[in-house]
C-alpha cells in the first residue's frame, strides 16, 4: 500500500499540528505558476509504483519536491518525489510522482498540502490512485477498483484535515461527502475500460483507510470486511476530503496489489516488494486506461 516521506520545509510530527494560511498556499501556487506556462485543469496523485503515469506527459516541466516552497519530500521506494506538469492527450495536467502519508510522521495538514495548491492553480478534477490490499474475495491481484466510497478510520479518531478553523475561501464548514467520488467520472471510467478491453478486471467498491505503517492483522481484515470495505490502504482519503472541500471533482482508483490475509492457517505475508511487483505487472494497462480516460474528461 502507499508509502512515503520525510519533511523538508514543513516540520514532521510535532506536539501541535501545522496550520497553513491561505497566503502560504497561494505563495506556493504562485511560485509554480511563475515557473511554468502550463495551466492544468486535471491533477493526478500517483500511489506506490504508479509514478510512471507521469511519464506519459508531453511538454513536461518537472519540479523536485525539495525545490518547491513548503512541499514535503518523498523517500520511500515507489515514490519519485517530483511534481510534473505537461500534456496528456492534449489536456494540460499536473502529476504528483509520490504522495505524503500520515504514518511517516507528517501531520494531516501537511499530507494534504498539495491539494489546496492545486485548487489555487485552477485544477478542477483530481484523480487519486493508490496501491491497496484486496479484502473482497471476488477481487484478484491486478484488478483495478473504482472507488465509489470510503471509510476513514483515522477520521473516526479525529485525524481529519478539515479540523480546525475553516477558511471559506476554500470551502464550507461542513462539506458533504456522500458524493465524494464523482458518479459521472465513474461512469466514464467504466465506459473507457470496456472500450479498451479492461472491463474484465475493473471492479467498483469501498476503500478503507488505515493509518499504517504496519499491515493489517487477520482480525483487523475480518473487521474491515464486516464494515463493508473492499480494499484497504494507507492514503488517499485525506486528499479526497480536502479536494471535495475545495469543490474539485474526484475520481479514485485502487490497484489491487495483494490480497489480505484472513485465514489463521495461511502462510502468506504482506510486503512492500509484492506491492511494487504487482504494480509493475499492471502498469501498461493502467497507463492506457488513465490516458484514454483523461481524453474524455
Amino acid at each position: 500500500m502507499d508509502q512515503a516521506a520525510t519533511s523538508s520545509s514543513s516540520s514532521s510530527s510535532s506536539s501541535s499540528p501545522r496550520r497553513y494560511t491561505h497566503e502560504e498556499y497561494k505563495e506556493t501556487a504562485d511560485w509554480l505558476l511563475a515557473h511554468t506556462e502550463q495551466r492544468p485543469k486535471v491533477a493526478i496523485i500517483c500511489g506506490s509504483g504508479l509514478g510512471s503515469l507521469a511519464d506519459l506527459l508531453e511538454d513536461k516541466t518537472v519540479f523536485p519536491y525539495k525545490d518547491i516552497p513548503r512541499f514535503p519530500t518523498s523517500t520511500v521506494p515507489g515514490h519519485a518525489g517530483q511534481l510534473v506538469f505537461g500534456k496528456l492527450q492534449g489536456r494540460e495536467c499536473v502529476c504528483m510522482q509520490g504522495r505524503f502519508h500520515f504514518y511517516e510522521g507528517y501531520d494531516i495538514q501537511t499530507v494534504t498540502f498539495p491539494v489546496r495548491v492545486f485548487f489555487l492553480l485552477g485544477v478542477e478534477t483530481l484523480i487519486v490512485t493508490n496501491a491497496a490490499g484486496g479484502l473482497n474475495d471476488a477481487y484478484n491481484e491486478g484488478d483495478i477498483m473504482l472507488i465509489k466510497d470510503h471509510i476513514n478510520l483515522p477520521g473516526f479518531a479525529g485525524q481529519n484535515p478539515l479540523c480546525g478553523q475553516n477558511d471559506e475561501r476554500f470551502g464550507v464548514r461542513f462539506p458533504c461527502m456522500s458524493d465524494a467520488y464523482d458518479r459521472e467520472l465513474r461512469a466514464l471510467a467504466r465506459q473507457t475500460a470496456e472500450e479498451q478491453g479492461c472491463g474484465g478486471f475493473l471492479q467498483e467498491g469501498v476503500y478503507c483507510m488505515v493509518a499504517g505503517p504496519s499491515y493489517e492483522t487477520i482480525a483487523e481484515c475480518r473487521l474491515l470486511r464486516t464494515l463493508g470495505a473492499d480494499t484497504v490502504g494507507m492514503s488517499t482519503v485525506p486528499e479526497v476530503l480536502v479536494a471535495r472541500h475545495c469543490g474539485l471533482r474526484v475520481l479514485g482508483l485502487s490497484l489491487i496489489t495483494n490480497m489480505t490475509v484472513t485465514d489463521y492457517d495461511s502462510n502468506q505475508k504482506a510486503n512492500h516488494e509484492e506491492v511494487l511487483q504487482t504494480t509493475r505487472n499492471r502498469t501498461q494497462d493502467l497507463e492506457r486506461f488513465v490516458s484514454n480516460l483523461i481524453a474524455k474528461i
